[in-house]
């Protein structure tokens, strides 16, 4: 039967995950959220607290996601759904397994569940990590150095745990001879974390070489989508792909010229946003012959976000990240591995799975394209290879800008690789190897839509390249220890 003077509990924890994740994420309300939570589920009949636990979720998300999730709909509303259902999941193992554990063990429950399912869900799902409680702490620098050696996995862990630690704390009436021990090893770990996180921040190199690097924006004035959409239809009219060609040469004109006054300026490496470079497969070699010719002419690496079409395919779009180097030969040719889920999907050509890199003087270069940088696993790539800079093409809408930025600065922080994100509709934005901010471009604020930045170009090997989610695993190991523990 419902505890109503508990209600307050759900209302709070409701309030807080409007802000926890989506439109108007704030830091504080991912820590704050799952503690409120976990009180009401732990006053309330398991079932009874479980249902009204994800109701209340569902209805936040559903709000916070509005404009974030790109799902038309009745089938928005399936998705937020199955986000509020997994997330209540670690809710459920604590009511259902912490009760038969005694002292402080039982708060290792809620942060272990947390982590298992966040991880398979990323591991499973065609979101990735998007929505982990990790990436809503981005700007918390010293926190963010425990994904050099965690992955996510280890910032997710230690929010639960707060959230666990002050409800044990809370049932025993916060009483100090009977809680100190608890709160004492909780917050030696916590300070622990930020201790080593901010002496990575003091100690890391401060004189390291660096390279000027020019990411080039979306011009708006040239190519709408409604020219492209005509020929990806069966069976464009041979005047549909005339128009649309001139289209798409005024389009290259524009991104050379832009680039070459880049090169002229100063810049080393020059960049475009994801797909910017619209180009009919047939017309595909004899662009790439002039951009190798301004590469070579400037001395310049120049990393393309390609639309190549392929009209009347199925899979009429081949998103690609095209490296020039200044022999004007290509580097390498890298395919997007993750498509978002529905229409890109549905119409991309997708990649192998595998980031390319390339020895230059700069270090080494590696890219990945927008949404490839929703998955840990993926990205790790670089990291192993030794990668000391990131480039990352990138297409976004303006309710997402920043969310998806900062979720990939998570990406640079594990990898130990500086990063320039450069994005049409959206935040670019470039950070070093430890998530610091160096410059920041805003498409619908920023006239001309160009970011310089000079960039470290000395990597940081970390130990997430190397062990990988190992901290996830040894998390579903303990979670599975402690159930057969409570079980028995």
């Amino acid at each position: 039967m419902l505890n109503i003077s508990s209600l307050p509990w759900l209302a709070l924890g409701g309030l807080f995950q409007l802000f926890g994740f989506g439109r108007w994420t704030v830091p504080a309300a991912a820590w704050l959220a799952p503690l409120f939570l976990l009180r009401f589920v732990r006053l309330e009949p398991t079932l009874v607290g479980i249902l009204l636990a994800w109701l209340a979720l569902f209805i936040s998300l559903s709000i916070a996601s509005r404009g974030v999730i790109p799902v038309p709909g009745a089938a928005y509303l399936g998705v937020t759904a199955a986000m509020a259902a997994s997330t209540t999941l670690p809710f459920l193992a604590d009511a259902l397994l912490a009760p038969r554990l005694e002292g402080f063990t039982s708060t290792l429950i809620f942060p272990l569940a947390w982590v298992v399912m966040e991880y398979l869900s990323a591991r499973t799902n065609p979101f990735g990590t998007w929505g982990s409680l990790a990436s809503t702490q981005s700007g918390n620098l010293p926190l963010m150095q425990l994904a050099s050696v965690t992955g996510l996995w280890g910032i997710n862990f230690l929010i639960a745990w707060f959230s666990s630690t002050f409800n044990w704390a809370w049932e025993h009436n916060f009483q100090w001879q009977a809680v100190q021990g608890g709160v004492l090893l909780y917050a030696i770990v916590w300070s622990l974390v930020m201790l080593g996180g901010g002496l990575r921040l003091v100690l890391a190199p401060s004189k390291t070489p660096t390279v000027r690097v020019a990411a080039i924006g979306w011009p708006e004035d040239i190519l709408s989508m409604g020219d492209v959409m005509g020929v990806l239809q069966p069976n464009p009219s041979g005047e549909e792909i005339t128009r649309t060609r001139a289209s798409f040469q005024r389009l290259h004109d524009w991104f050379l010229e832009s680039t070459r006054g880049e090169a002229r300026a100063g810049a080393k490496i020059v960049l475009w946003p994801e797909g910017n470079l619209m180009v009919f497969a047939a017309d595909e070699a004899a662009f790439l012959e002039r951009a190798r010719g301004l590469a070579w002419e400037h001395g310049i690496y120049l990393l393309m976000g390609m639309g190549t079409l392929h009209p009347n395919q199925q899979r009429f779009l081949e998103n690609k990240a095209v490296l020039i180097d200044p022999a004007g030969e290509v580097a390498f040719s890298y395919t997007k591995s993750k498509p978002v889920p529905g229409w890109e999907a549905m119409a991309s050509i997708r990649g192998d799975g595998r980031l390319r890199t390339s020895e230059s003087p700069y270090g080494r270069l590696a890219a990945a394209i927008c949404y490839d940088m929703d998955f840990p696993e993926l990205l790790r790539q670089a990291g192993k290879a030794g990668a000391d800079l990131l480039l990352v093409p990138a297409s976004d809408w303006e309710a997402i800008k920043e969310l998806h930025h900062e979720i990939a600065v998570f990406r640079a922080v594990e990898n130990g690789v500086s990063m320039v994100r450069v994005t049409r509709w959206g935040l670019s934005g470039v950070v070093d190897a430890l998530g610091r901010p160096l410059a920041h471009m805003d498409h619908f604020a920023a006239d001309p839509r160009v970011m310089v930045a000079q960039v470290p170009i000395a990597g940081l090997r970390t130990i997430y390249a190397v062990i990988g989610d190992a901290f996830a695993w040894a998390c579903l190991a303990g979670l599975v220890t402690l159930a057969g523990v409570a079980i028995i």
